[in-house]
């Protein structure tokens, strides 16, 4: 009994102790912002860093110690409709697009939340009996990757936040001349090439004990035909040639729906890319401020719908979810292979120039638009209770993007792991990569 006691303890303290780390990057990503920057929203889809701050500590308030804390109680009867997201089981939310209207509470109000919650999860891990942490450890595990998500969110939202003001501020510096354990920024690049994969009958999904999210499982069969993938991202050159070749003013490249945006919302170059003036060089908004269009970079900041037009422009496709972990397990790639949040760069690289036949990106870097509809895996379950919110109502008519990106914390991705966006969404660090068929 004493050493099962003392491993729990053990267990309990490597738990708070994640929880700590993974608090202080969110801190640490906001601590370049002045005050201003907190509060403010550019666009509906965006929320304020504030509101980043609050409603990550929201959820580990609402869903981690007010169930197994007997005498927490609400740090503020208010917190809940101003940090509430989007879950139905808490009425009175916030709009999301009124998210930049609240001026209270305010930044410092926030973090002093912040620390009333941090403090209530060290007592908690110290006072809740066997029964109870075993359910509230795998909740405060949902939060520290609830708040990795929101990590890179906070990354997209400031971002987009630099882009909307006259004074184009840089949020992080230029980087550092690469170094052995940095990718080469490249000068020319190489020609992409197309690796082929054998088809068959393959497993998708997550297996075993490990976390992963509800829509990753169950893991399960599925026949993938032979195919081809290419080996890196598209990047900004070879995207560039679609524009100037009047991609975006020719319908026969474009499904409708991704044609009806174009025309309505007058798109004529990715987001973020601007130019002075007509016929100039382009020049695109990073997070460290309004640089030149890097050639050799990949392409970001795409639709589904712009991916899917530049691949039937080059007379390729996009390869389908299952392709892609097929592909991205098959090779053998992992995260050390990627560019993500801990690298410092704040932005994709270009692919290294030993590829070794092995596809390159594919991990890190930006997220891959695939063509696949995110739709629940044969016998998938929503989580029971209020966290059956969390992914499972997305289910309709959005598309799955793998891989993670420059702004992921490595530790969060996965080949299983399935992000979601709807296909008009370009504000994510989105990429493209073809596929063609065997």
């Amino acid at each position: 009994m004493r050493d099962e006691g003392g491993r729990n303890l053990i267990e309990r303290a490597a738990l708070v102790t994640a929880y700590q780390a993974t608090r202080r990057v969110t801190e640490e990503l906001c601590r370049p912002l002045a005050t201003e920057d907190h509060v403010v929203q550019p666009m509906d889809d965006a929320s304020p860093p504030k509101w980043h701050l609050g409603h990550t500590t929201w959820f580990f308030e609402t869903f981690a110690l007010a169930p197994f804390l007997k005498d927490h109680r609400p740090v503020h009867e208010a917190f809940a409709a101003v940090f509430n997201s989007y879950y139905e089981a808490f009425p009175g939310r916030v709009p999301r697009p009124r998210r930049g209207a609240l001026s209270r509470p305010t930044v410092a109000e926030v973090r002093d939340y912040r620390m009333t919650i941090d403090r209530g999860i060290a007592r908690l891990a110290e006072l809740a009996g066997e029964a109870e942490w075993r359910e509230a450890a795998e909740r405060i595990e949902l939060g520290i990757q609830h708040e990795q998500q929101h990590q890179e969110l906070l990354l997209m939202d400031i971002k987009s936040i630099i882009a909307a003001n006259a004074i184009r501020f840089p949020y992080a510096p230029l980087p550092a001349p690469p170094s052995t354990e940095r990718r080469p920024r490249g000068e020319g690049g190489d020609p992409p090439r197309l690796l082929p994969f054998a088809g068959g009958l393959t497993r998708v999904g997550h297996e075993g004990k490990a976390f992963a999210f509800d829509n990753e499982r169950p893991a399960h069969p599925t026949h993938v035909p032979a195919f081809a993938l290419q080996d890196r991202l598209v990047t900004n050159r070879e995207y560039l040639e679609f524009v100037n070749a009047g991609g975006y003013a020719d319908h026969r490249h474009w499904l409708s729906d991704g044609w009806a945006t174009v025309r309505a919302a007058v798109w004529r170059a990715p987001l973020y890319w601007e130019q002075r003036e007509p016929g100039a060089g382009w020049r695109v908004v990073t997070l460290q401020g309004v640089v030149d269009l890097p050639l050799d970079e990949p392409v970001a900041h795409v639709s589904y719908y712009e991916a899917e037009a530049y691949a039937a422009w080059a007379g390729r496709r996009l390869a389908t979810e299952f392709e892609w972990e097929h592909a991205a397990r098959g090779s053998g790639c992992g995260p050390a292979d990627g560019v993500f949040l801990e690298s410092g760069l704040y932005h994709p690289a270009p692919a290294s120039p030993e590829g070794g036949g092995r596809p390159r990106q594919m991990l890190g870097d930006l997220w891959e638009w695939t063509a696949s509809a995110y739709l629940p895996y044969p016998g998938y379950r929503r989580l029971p209770g209020d966290l059956g919110e969390y992914n499972g109502k997305f289910m309709s008519g959005q598309m799955v993007l793998r891989g993670g990106s420059f702004a992921t914390p490595r530790g969060h991705i996965r080949t299983s792991y399935r992000n979601f966006y709807y296909p008009h969404q370009r504000w994510p660090f989105t990429g493209i990569r073809l596929a063609a068929d065997a």
